[in-house]
């Protein structure tokens, strides 16, 4: 085949993601899997069935619409206003992807260029590097730090450049769990309004905010004409498998983030949708609940860490708890993490994969607690033996 590598170089070093080596790790060891983070139960039964019904009467087997089906779009605008008292139009202000990866994924492609570059809190989520670097762009890490994972705004503002074009946030943030503040908020939104940037938000975990709660910035004065928001299903309503996500912005917008979509999956999920329409429109009780109960697992998983002998980061929100390794003598993460089915039968994350800067992270572990109690607990235990 000659010298040259057959994977193009912009994807060289981005080969299987972490969530799929330790997923797949888990299942030969038999272990606990605290890494990749998914329910381990379903959601609403009623959800469930809204789905079948689609199915059984024919709604959604074939091609649905390319943005989205209608009763899916007024119900994400409906939900923006609900939830934020934000107005938009659901025919052309709303886009359907396959699931926020998408999303990201034609946002990025989108409205990027060849030396364009981005900022992105650092550790970020495996597929934010891959998606600009597929549209040829550089990623500039903005480093989040512990204890409090807070983003420096004054390095924030020395990152910017004539090259800067687009900011892209995450928050509540996977993998530290730290949730953006109205001061920081409104910080980067003028920033952005004077530099002229793009903003691409990732509020795929908006309903589990466990301090505070979610401020989208595209509220903000001067953000909404030039903010991406993106959020699914997956997180809120515990159908990850579903892969129903959507893109919330103006009209022009919209329209570039679908000339990319529409080439990479056109549509998908199609009886989904029509479910995902009816969750969006459960009562305020399923959304506090669904917090409450993520809120508890949380509790539950951060004492039997702490009681193990981890140094335990608290998040703000998601469903990811960030911890150091270093109490046990340990310095390596990812060494750390191949080692521990075999050491405990639990299966976790290094955060180490999520930066640029290796040493960062290098002793940051996350572990996942959307999980049945008993399966937490039962972890919780196992990790004992780390102090044996």
């Amino acid at each position: 085949m000659g010298a040259r590598p057959l994977l193009n170089r912009r994807l060289a070093g981005l080969g299987t993601t972490i969530f799929a080596e330790m997923s797949a790790l888990a299942t030969a060891t038999g272990s606990i899997n605290l890494g990749q983070g998914f329910p381990d139960t379903d959601g609403p039964a009623e959800i469930a069935e809204a789905a079948v019904r689609a199915i059984r009467e024919g709604r959604g087997n074939q091609y649905p619409p390319g943005p989205g089906i209608p009763e899916l779009r007024s119900a994400i605008a409906e939900h923006q206003q609900r939830f934020y008292g934000l107005a938009y139009d659901p025919d052309t202000e709303v886009l359907v992807t396959a699931g926020a990866t998408e999303a990201i994924a034609a946002a990025l492609l989108a409205l990027l260029e060849p030396g364009d570059e981005v900022i992105a809190f650092e550790p970020f989520y495996d597929s934010y590097a891959a998606c600009i670097a597929m549209a040829g762009a550089k990623r500039v890490p903005l480093t989040l730090r512990a204890p409090s994972f807070r983003p420096d705004l004054d390095e924030l503002r020395a990152l910017v450049t004539p090259a800067t074009r687009l900011l892209l946030l995450n928050s509540p943030h996977n993998p530290t769990g730290m949730v953006l503040g109205p001061e920081e908020l409104d910080a980067i939104a003028a920033l952005a309004v004077e530099h002229d940037l793009l903003v691409v938000t990732d509020e795929v975990y908006e309903h589990l905010v466990f301090e505070g709660a979610h401020h989208p910035i595209a509220a903000l004065p001067g953000m909404r004409e030039r903010t991406v928001a993106i959020s699914s299903a997956g997180k809120t309503f515990s159908f990850t498998g579903w892969k129903v996500g959507w893109v919330t912005a103006s009209p022009e917008l919209v329209a570039a983030v679908r000339t990319a979509k529409q080439y990479l999956t056109y549509v998908s999920a199609g009886p989904f949708q029509y479910a995902v329409a009816e969750a969006l429109r459960l009562p305020d009780s399923y959304y506090a609940g669904f917090r409450a109960d993520l809120l508890r697992k949380r509790d539950l998983l951060d004492a039997g860490l702490r009681t193990a002998g981890f140094e335990v980061y608290e998040p703000q929100g998601t469903y990811f708890i960030t911890t150091d390794i270093t109490p046990f003598g340990e310095k390596d993460a990812y060494a750390f993490c191949r080692t521990l089915p075999e050491r405990c039968g639990v299966v976790a994350i290094p955060n180490s994969v999520f930066y640029d800067d290796p040493d960062a992270g290098r002793s940051q572990v996350r572990f996942t607690f959307c999980k049945r109690d008993e399966v937490l607990r039962d972890a919780a235990a196992r990790l004992q033996r780390l102090g044996g």
